[in-house]
């Protein structure tokens, strides 16, 4: 059996299913733009227990009652709703409020909050009935995967044990908003794994009626997509669906990044990888939104697109002919000598000359790219040697000019920044078309429309069994 990937995502969306559910210059965005695709990409470490008597689900906690309440204590415990006899308090809303205003780059003040409060109190209804499904069946997330989560958005983010939670709170966010969430989602990934059983099995037999498929495809376009969906579950709210849409577009449009707003608020599995639904056919695209698609530029922002269930926000990352996208590859090592300060070209440190110096004769005595990441090692760097291998006409122009030159095995000059000096070395170049799907990925993207099939089939089980209050905030 095929196991489902904790980030396993939908990249398909058939028409005919019912609908589902560089560095970055802020400090603050640069600390939250791995912060969800770091806790997906953890291997699921549910484990399943057993307990002598079958007992109702405990209340989960979306919130530290330690951070710094908006108008008061008493306001702030305030109950909005209450799930199946589990809480939601404005505290949590307005918590998880402040996690999504920080990453966007929204003020974080009453009247933002309050234009937030009722799509997120829809959203955490969402979650706390799910944590209740995770805990029926007596799945338990170690705690040590949740620890290995935030170790891991330390390290890509190069920041020290810890500074992750001083980063939050200094910002009035608890660290256990965000540790929440991702308990949730991986929770809900051994969740599906349980409800998919023997369909998680993908066959040969399955595998190449996809790939027949897509030999009568060639030449037909191909769109790369991200989505945010917002669900209207009931026809009530859809003002107030149609509102925090209109607020997450203009943010987009303002420089927030698209990933990081479809991790914490999309409502679709795609939020487990920033909303990607990859590259998908016109025919696995609800009309509403292929009529858009086909008139949008590649780097646009759709308006809101009514579809069954709810509202899309989408991005169109890319447009393709299916079998046809030939592009040259290159596989590359680099290594980067940190500075200690940040560089004043007019009056560079010792250190800065010496790590030129020390750049410098790499770029010109190194032969292979073994030679490169022994040099990255030997300086310390907090950058991988590996970058994995890039796609040329997809790196900047100024890069592109830098590298498409170069043969296997020459190096680059040194490249000078403010932060340090790289030497990037070409290991390998070739020309691929990129549409050739392997078996093993066209089993994954079987497995991900499964997936997603099944997650809208539990989340509409979990709403129509659950008794949801709703009260005023």
């Amino acid at each position: 059996m095929k196991p489902i990937p904790a980030t396993a995502r939908p990249k398909l969306r058939k028409k005919s299913l019912m609908t589902r559910t560089g560095p970055l210059a802020i400090p603050a965005l640069a600390l939250l733009a791995s912060m969800m695709p770091a806790a997906a990409t953890l291997p699921c470490a549910a484990q399943t227990v057993h307990h002598h008597a079958h007992q109702p689900p405990a209340a989960t906690t979306a919130a530290n009652p330690t951070t710094a309440p908006d108008d008061g204590g008493q306001a702030q415990d305030a109950i909005v709703a209450v799930v199946n006899g589990n809480i939601i308090t404005r505290r949590d809303v307005d918590n998880r409020g402040r996690l999504f205003a920080l990453s966007t780059g929204l003020p974080m003040n009453d009247e933002v909050l309050a234009r937030l409060r009722p799509q997120i109190t829809r959203q955490l209804i969402d979650e706390k009935l799910r944590m209740q499904e995770i805990q029926s069946r007596h799945i338990v997330i170690a705690p040590e995967q949740i620890a290995a989560a935030i170790g891991d958005i330390e390290k890509r983010n190069n920041m020290k044990q810890n500074a992750l939670r001083d980063h939050l709170e200094q910002d009035g966010v608890s660290l256990n908003t965000l540790i929440d969430q991702i308990r949730v989602q991986l929770g809900w990934t051994h969740v599906l794994r349980e409800q998919l059983g023997e369909r998680a099995r993908i066959g040969n037999a399955d595998i190449k009626q996809r790939e027949a498929a897509l030999k009568r495809e060639v030449g037909q376009p191909e769109y790369n997509i991200s989505e945010i969906f917002i669900p209207v579950d009931d026809p009530t709210h859809n003002q107030d669906a149609l509102n925090f849409a209109q607020t997450v577009i203009k943010q987009l449009h303002d420089g927030a990044p698209f990933a990081i707003v479809a991790a914490q608020f999309s409502q679709a599995q795609t939020a487990l990888e920033g909303g990607s639904l990859g590259w998908v056919q016109a025919d696995e695209l609800d009309p509403q939104v292929l009529d858009i698609v086909r008139q949008m530029p590649t780097g646009a922002v759709s308006n809101p697109i009514r579809v069954a269930g709810g509202y899309d926000v989408v991005t169109l990352l890319g447009k393709r002919e299916i079998g046809r996208e030939i592009a040259t590859m290159m596989g590359l090592r680099q290594a980067f000598f940190p500075f200690t300060s940040t560089l004043n070209p007019q009056a560079p440190t010792p250190q800065q000359q010496q790590a030129l110096a020390r750049a410098e004769a790499l770029s010109k005595n190194a032969h292979d790219c073994g030679a490169v990441e022994a040099a990255n090692q030997s300086a310390g760097s907090p950058r991988p040697a590996n970058p994995g291998d890039v796609q040329l006409d997809h790196l900047n122009p100024q890069m592109r000019a830098v590298l498409d030159p170069l043969k296997p095995g020459q190096a680059t000059r040194p490249l000078v920044s403010t932060d340090g000096i790289a030497v990037i070395m070409v290991c390998s170049r070739d020309t691929r078309n990129l549409s050739d799907q392997s078996p093993d990925e066209i089993a994954d993207q079987l497995l991900n429309e499964r997936v997603e099939q099944v997650s809208r089939q539990v989340n509409r089980d979990l709403h129509r069994r659950a008794s949801i209050e709703m009260r005023s905030s």
